[in-house]
């Protein structure tokens, strides 16, 4: 056959020949994620599920708020509940004084009584 050469050549240098992946290749590649996965359950458990838990008790506590009730800000101070609306806590820091805070910023609910021993 004229045109036709025998002699094999070589013309792709750059592309590689692909190779079908084994099932202990996928198997490998699988454990190869498996430090991740366990970084991730790990932090799950450690920072996010108490993070979680912590907000709940919060939004749990500015709920329960009522008059009467002896509470620290975020700014840290320290008062006793007078009124509680939807968004907003007044407080009375001393005799005759109020002071109007968002409920968000209320941090701590104290005893009852606690304000008085200090």
């Amino acid at each position: 056959m004229p045109g036709y050469s025998t002699q094999k050549s070589e013309h792709n240098v750059f592309i590689s020949n692909a190779y079908a992946q084994t099932a202990a290749g996928a198997e490998g590649s699988l454990m190869s994620f498996l430090p991740i996965i366990l970084m991730f359950v790990v932090l799950y458990f450690l920072m996010i599920r108490p993070q979680m838990k912590r907000q709940k008790e919060q939004k749990a506590m500015m709920d329960a708020l009522a008059k009467g009730d002896e509470v620290v800000t975020a700014g840290g101070m320290l008062g006793k509940v007078n009124k509680v609306t939807d968004a907003y806590v007044m407080l009375e820091v001393a005799n005759g004084t109020e002071v109007v805070v968002q409920k968000a910023a209320v941090s701590t609910l104290l005893p009852k009584g606690t304000i008085k021993s200090l």
